[in-house]
């Protein structure tokens, strides 16, 4: 009768714990799901302002006129509005960035991954993850103060202003997500390949090169390709150190050379932001019609990193 009685008491004082740990469950759903729809809800009226902005842009412009011709001058008394001279400039500054930061960030990820002792690996990679703090404006600074004279003083016809200088720093900015990105991946390879690589007799250059990298290639590429995006889309760097000179689309490809000024995407929406031009007039909405040019890139780059990852992931499985 008492162990009855005992039961009981214990029963009842887990019911109130019970409803309570129900509640709290319910509660962190809902709080989460509210979260996760307000990112996307975000998204949503960021994608909505671009379109709708846009549109009316497209009213005014044709948008054959937009994508082909060769030159970009929306301020001038007779404007132009051929995006692929901002375009071209955008894709150079960030190819020039890619040259630097996926050979030093590749070999920062093999050397911290396949290297480094435990120890210093838990010191070296907080330390390079830290550069991605650095502000882009301290960078654009450096750029234009450091790095712009020495290559003066090494290429002759190199411009105060000039793309090769704003990719060369833009590489140093994005070298943090190649390198981290690049090493979770190659950090997660299972050790038994690296073991029966050993036992076929192999080295250890020879094991990463064929074992170890071919397993980590869906990360590494989906680093560079994220790596990419953060290029395209930088905006301080390119608009201090490579300055604000769309240069039009000509044969010679002279609009091409890195030694010159250029304007990307970014550095004209920061152009036009400054108030160089009227709210909701033509030149005003060139601001969306760009952003949403910029919105649609990035968002194929990122749409090309996840389905290399995944198709790689599943033939590498």
């Amino acid at each position: 009768m008492s162990e009855n009685l005992a039961t009981s008491r214990t029963a009842s004082r887990w019911k109130p714990r019970r409803k309570w740990s129900q509640w709290s469950e319910r509660l962190v759903y809902v709080l989460f799901g509210a979260f996760a729809l307000l990112s996307i809800a975000t998204t949503a009226g960021i994608i909505a302002s671009l379109v709708f902005e846009a549109i009316e842009f497209f009213k005014a412009v044709p948008f054959t006129h937009f994508l082909f011709d060769g030159e970009w001058t929306p301020l001038f008394a007779n404007p132009q509005y051929g995006i692929l001279v901002l375009i071209s400039a955008t894709l150079m500054t960030a190819a020039i960035a890619l040259c630097v930061a996926i050979p030093l960030g590749l070999m920062a990820a093999i050397y911290l991954s396949e290297f480094a002792a435990p120890k210093l690996r838990r010191w070296l990679k907080p330390s390079l993850e830290l550069l991605a703090g650095i502000p882009s404006v301290v960078h654009g600074y450096f750029a234009l103060i450091f790095v712009t004279p020495i290559l003066q003083a090494l290429i002759p016809g190199v411009e105060v202003f000039n793309a090769l200088s704003a990719g060369l720093v833009m590489g140093i900015a994005i070298l943090p997500t190649v390198a981290s990105l690049s090493e979770d991946a190659i950090f997660a390879v299972p050790q038994s390949l690296r073991q029966g690589a050993y036992a076929l007799g192999t080295t250890r250059r020879e094991a990463i090169q064929n074992v170890v990298l071919p397993g980590a290639l869906s990360g590494i590429v989906a680093s560079c390709i994220l790596g990419m995006a953060r290029a395209v889309g930088e905006t301080m760097i390119v608009t201090i150190a490579a300055g604000q000179n769309p240069r039009p689309i000509k044969p010679d490809l002279s609009f091409l050379d890195p030694r010159l000024s250029v304007q990307t995407m970014t550095s004209f929406i920061v152009q036009v932001s400054q108030g160089d031009a009227p709210v909701n007039s033509i030149e005003y909405k060139t601001i969306f019609a760009v952003g949403m040019t910029l919105f649609i890139i990035t968002l194929l780059l990122n749409i090309i990193s996840f389905w290399f990852v995944n198709r790689f992931r599943e033939s590498y499985e």
